[in-house]
């Protein structure tokens, strides 16, 4: 096991991508622990379908604001102390009003400091990748995958919690977890981090420039975004993942549990299924499809999407074995476009932009996404099948935005090697 290509990238990660991923899973298994628990903890406190839908509509508008200003202050304040503070604020605290809350203000107020998560999510990018060897990309994307999934070996515990002492005060006690090994997680990882090549020269070039003056520039940034039409695509098919991965984890919890019947406590079970079946699909089947021209496996990923969509909205009764098929291909396919639409990202990004080309990148995604938390939960009241037809008919157009993607990548790009944002192989 330790020849595996997965392990053997493991041990030989050096310098800001060790740190990243080995202290990932501070993050990623309190985070999956609490997720399939959040709508429904809603639901029990007094919140409607509508209602969360709001909530994330309303956090969907602080993101952009906090998008756009993210590539600025990751500029101006360097991506290691960037990340270090915004996860503070945008973690830590939303962790604790999350474990205290009454009401639909409770959330409301946690969503809009959650949402500087955008800030952090671009500095912390930049960490990851700037002086990361490209040809590692898949193994390091795989990694920092796998330590989310890491919580199927506690999901477990969650269920008898709520088991045993109901939903309420069980995710209270999650989300008080949450804050204490996400911060410990985000002050262990600044502590091993240093400052990437490309930082230190933003931090000079920004030395004498406010953020408001550094926001001026982002109409060069746009324009450059919108001529270049593979960075274009990329886009379309964030916009699309944004968004559906957006509505099944809010209003999947919320059909199972209110239409198929499946009892609160075993929602954890099929998180646990879902994660140990990803755990074997990273290693057994990513390291040889990373081989592959993307659209190949992004398009099997799109079709496995649909039809774990349609065994869903075609459920009658509670069926266990139809909820694991659907969880085992939705989690595939899932985590199959995912990984290629991360590297797609990294490669068509202009590295001397990256910072505040991925933030407009992500701005732009979020202004398209934002209504859809509305849409999806004012659907979801009228039937709660609703949200995953809609989900049906943005996969379909995911083909289209792939096939783009990949014709403008062999127009633009030599013997079919990824192109920059100018169009450019790099080195």
């Amino acid at each position: 096991m330790a020849g595996h290509s997965l392990f053997r990238s493991l041990i030989d990660m050096r310098g800001n991508v060790r740190a990243c991923v080995y202290t990932e899973p501070l993050w990623g298994i309190p985070h999956n622990l609490y997720q399939p628990y959040v709508s429904i903890y809603m639901l029990a406190l007094g919140l409607t379908d509508s209602q969360i839908g709001l909530i994330i509509s309303i956090a969907a508008g602080f993101q952009i604001v906090s998008g756009l200003m993210g590539g600025a202050i990751t500029d101006k304040l360097g991506r290691k102390r960037t990340t270090l503070i915004f996860d503070l604020i945008s973690w830590s605290i939303p962790c604790l009003i999350w474990a205290v809350a009454q009401n639909f203000w409770y959330f409301l107020v946690a969503a809009a400091i959650n949402s500087l998560w955008r800030v952090t999510h671009t500095s912390w990018s930049c960490l990851l990748v700037e002086d990361a060897d490209p040809k590692i990309l898949i193994d390091v994307y795989s990694w920092i995958y796998i330590s989310g999934y890491l919580a199927a070996f506690f999901a477990p515990i969650a269920g008898i919690l709520v088991d045993q002492f109901t939903l309420v005060p069980t995710m209270r006690a999650l989300y008080l977890l949450a804050f204490m090994m996400m911060t410990t997680k985000f002050f262990v990882m600044n502590a091993y981090v240093d400052e990437t090549q490309q930082g230190k020269v933003r931090l000079q070039e920004t030395r004498h420039q406010g953020i408001f003056s550094l926001l001026r520039g982002y109409r060069s940034v746009l324009l450059a975004i919108l001529k270049t039409p593979q960075t274009m695509t990329t886009l379309g098919m964030m916009v699309i993942m944004s968004i559906t991965v957006m509505i099944s984890t809010t209003f999947w919890s919320i059909l199972v549990t209110q239409e198929i019947n499946v009892p609160e406590q075993y929602l954890s079970l099929f998180s646990t299924v879902r994660s140990v079946i990803l755990m074997i699909y990273f290693f057994v089947a990513i390291p040889r499809l990373r081989a592959l021209e993307f659209k190949f496996p992004m398009w099997a990923g799109i079709i496995g999407l649909i039809i774990g969509q349609l065994i869903l909205i075609s459920m009658t009764g509670l069926s266990y074995p139809l909820l694991v098929i659907y969880v085992v291909i939705d989690a595939c396919s899932v985590v199959t476009v995912s990984i290629f639409l991360d590297k797609m990202l990294v490669l068509t990004v202009d590295p001397q932009e990256r910072a505040r080309i991925m933030a407009l990148l992500y701005v732009l995604m979020i202004c398209i996404a934002s209504p859809f938390g509305w849409i999806a939960g004012t659907l979801s009241e009228i039937n709660r099948h609703l949200p995953f037809v809609l989900n049906i008919g943005l996969y379909s157009l995911g083909f289209l935005f792939i096939f783009l993607a990949a014709r403008f990548t062999q127009d633009t790009t030599p013997h079919g090697a990824a192109p920059t944002a100018e169009g450019q192989t790099p080195a």
